[in-house]
């Protein structure tokens, strides 16, 4: 039977589903909390994972953060649990890569339910497979990922992939002045593929060079369709992988793309991870010194949750520090998130940089924020990703944030 893990901090919940379960000849693993959970998930390598949403030290989103990016549990369907029922959570968790949701209390009917829908799909993945295709260490949904992502990039089906836009909004104006790209994949075989499902594969398999040069080629194309619509002072992030940062013709390649549309090299903002820059300090520093001397703009992204690298913060170009939505959550009721956000947004501006707030999604959150001089922030509290038609549809009717 499949092997299911429960992450569940209640314990009269975990031994509730335990039971449930069971009963119904399932092989169970449980964890009280999401650090043991995250450990069982990589060690055990289940079929299928519960996860309470609401736990201390790693909530639900942090595991499935942790997990999403493990190739050994990239894929395995993970459905939340949890007590809250607010759209943004719903919204939040899929985005993220979860499979399904199920809101407290559940009947047994509905847990079972959504487990043999999920086991199910899973199973029918690997009809996709022949013997032949086998890959070692990884799962039949992953393996299916990886010969669909090779198909396309050899195939150029290009055309698969779709560019989302989350705005980005100034706090004190109310006013939209940025957006975020993100990347979705609508595979015919998959259906709509999340990045935190396939852009771990094509790290490893050097998939993303080309991805991410067909991602910054049609921002720059995106970014002069909406300049010459009279949409101006936009500013768009792309996220880099550090496959594509380190490429010898990387700076080269985005100095072309800006040059043949026309733009400003300030019209573009290059997101960095912690991790990456610490990675090779200095041959990051020398990186982001030449594009920042071109005038391209640069963000540490998901701050606060990589290396620490507090010491090296005051010694890197960068014009923007973006909070990780880990802080953000629940920031107005939790003294250590509190402390922690403050501290962070007053060290960026005594570095003169712009402080952006990830994951925003209640009017408490955004009111800590506005209190603390934060400049910006970008959640569902005002919108979801948007596809470029959509977001093009939102700048025109120019949506504001309640000042």
């Amino acid at each position: 039977m499949p092997k299911i893990l429960i992450i569940e901090d209640d314990e009269a919940v975990r031994e509730n589903i335990l039971d449930l379960l069971e009963a119904e000849d399932f092989e169970t693993i449980t964890a009280a909390n999401g650090r043991i959970g995250v450990h069982l998930a990589i060690s055990e390598v289940p079929d299928l994972i519960l996860c309470d949403l609401m736990m201390p030290e790693i909530d639900g989103y942090g595991v499935l953060t942790a997990l999403r990016q493990d190739r050994s549990t990239a894929t395995i369907p993970f459905i939340f649990l949890t007590a809250k029922s607010a759209k943004s959570d719903f919204r939040q968790g899929m985005d993220m890569g979860a499979d399904d949701y199920i809101t407290k209390p559940f009947t047994r009917a509905e847990l079972l339910s959504a487990i043999i829908n999920r086991l199910e799909k899973y199973a029918t993945l690997k009809k996709y497979l022949s013997p032949q295709n086998i890959i070692n260490n990884l799962s039949p949904k992953m393996q299916l990922l990886e010969i669909s992502l090779h198909r396309v990039i050899k195939q150029h089906k290009f055309q698969e992939f779709e560019i989302y836009y989350q705005p980005i909004i100034d706090i004190s104006s109310g006013k939209i002045v940025a957006a975020e790209s993100l990347l979705r994949w609508r595979s015919p075989e998959l259906g709509m593929v999340y990045p935190t499902q396939f852009i771990p594969l094509a790290e490893s398999s050097g998939l993303i060079v080309p991805i991410g040069r067909w991602v910054l080629k049609n921002v720059c194309k995106q970014i002069k369709i909406w300049q010459d619509a009279g949409i101006k002072s936009l500013i768009i992030a792309v996220n880099l992988s550090v496959i594509e940062f380190n490429q010898p013709d990387f700076i080269p390649k985005i100095v072309n793309f800006i040059a043949m549309n026309n733009l400003q090299p300030d019209d573009l903002e290059l997101e960095l991870t912690e991790s990456m820059i610490m990675q090779d300090v200095n041959s990051a520093i020398a990186t982001m010194t030449k594009l920042q001397s071109l005038g391209i703009k640069i963000a540490i992204d998901d701050f606060g949750t990589g290396y620490s690298s507090l010491i090296y913060l005051k010694n890197l170009p960068i014009n923007t520090l973006k909070i990780d939505r880990y802080f953000i959550h629940n920031v107005a009721n939790d003294p250590q998130k509190s402390a922690i956000t403050k501290a962070l947004i007053q060290m960026a501006h005594n570095l003169n940089l712009d402080v952006i707030a990830e994951g925003v999604e209640t009017e408490a959150e955004l009111d800590f924020l506005r209190q603390h001089n934060c400049n910006s922030m970008q959640g569902f509290l005002f919108s979801r990703p948007l596809s470029a038609a959509e977001f093009e549809k939102l700048l025109l009717t120019n949506k504001c944030l309640y000042v």
